[in-house]
């Protein structure tokens, strides 16, 4: 298995259903502090950095009719779109973005962690 650089902790934040509990089970063979960030029902729109205080931020996206479909939400456009909001300082500060509608889950995976390596934080 590939080593790290010690105590890495990757903070992942995005809208509901779009994958983050998805990609944290993805990850949790390989030797990272994991965090989920609820940022997107937080309305300080640092929390992310307050709470997780996370090296790196991995910001996963997902469209409004894909996390209906996902995770049978039943919420309203309006809702998704206040997610995106309260996200928009994650967002802005993210390290990694994903748009995830197309992707399996282990593609998810596989591009975070061409990205830890790509940046010199996965050998």
């Amino acid at each position: 298995m590939p080593t790290t650089k010690p105590f890495l902790v990757l903070g992942i934040v995005g809208p509901c259903g779009s994958g983050k509990s998805t990609l944290i089970h993805g990850l949790s063979a390989y030797p990272f502090l994991l965090r989920h960030i609820a940022q997107e029902h937080s309305y300080v729109p640092y929390m992310w950095q307050r709470i997780a205080k996370p090296d790196l931020l991995i910001f996963l996206d997902a469209s409004y009719p894909e996390t209906i479909r996902r995770r049978q939400l039943d919420w309203t456009l309006q809702e998704y779109e206040e997610q995106h909001r309260r996200l928009a300082h994650a967002r802005a500060h993210a390290n990694f973005y994903i748009f995830t509608d197309t992707l399996r889950p282990e593609q998810i995976v596989e591009r975070v962690l061409d990205f830890l390596r790509q940046s010199g934080h996965l050998d």
